[in-house]
């Protein structure tokens, strides 16, 4: 965290709230960096992500559910949709509401991308020792939860 011209003051350094953002970023560009090599990005991989787990869901529910806004989720859709990932389709009860599916090829990247992913977490996670990790997945675990 330091810089060119030293280090930051104690006062900014010891802030638990500026290293939880500092470490932030180092794991969205080593993620970011790792999924682009399947051509994705963090999108795409929730959105696979959420329709293995969960199913087919409209385009409006897998927003909510993944932290994706209305216009940024048609887009992520159609563009996995050209990929034959995910398939849309007519709700059959709501006509106006699009139902998305995950494909066979999108199970298919997904696994891949789960294999990048893991490879991601161990590179962003490199200095700690195991059990460090566990324990820090469960600090953020309860700080998310806790504002959730």
């Amino acid at each position: 965290m330091d810089t060119p011209e030293g280090p930051p003051p104690e006062r900014l350094r010891m802030l638990p709230s500026r290293l939880a953002n500092h470490a932030a970023m180092t794991a969205n560009r080593i993620v970011d960096r790792a999924l682009a090599q399947a051509g994705v990005r963090r999108y795409h991989y929730a959105l696979l992500a959420a329709l293995e787990e969960y199913g087919p869901a409209s385009q409006a529910a897998l927003g909510r559910r993944i932290g994706i806004d209305r216009s940024d989720m048609v887009a992520t859709v159609n563009e996995l949709a050209e990929r034959h990932v995910v398939e849309r389709a007519p709700d059959p009860e709501d006509r106006r509401r699009n139902i998305v599916t995950i494909t066979a090829e999108g199970r298919s990247l997904l696994t891949d991308l789960d294999r990048l992913i893991a490879a991601a977490q161990d590179e962003f996670l490199a200095p700690l020792p195991a059990a460090d990790r566990r324990h820090l997945i469960d600090l953020l675990t309860r700080l998310a939860e806790h504002r959730d």
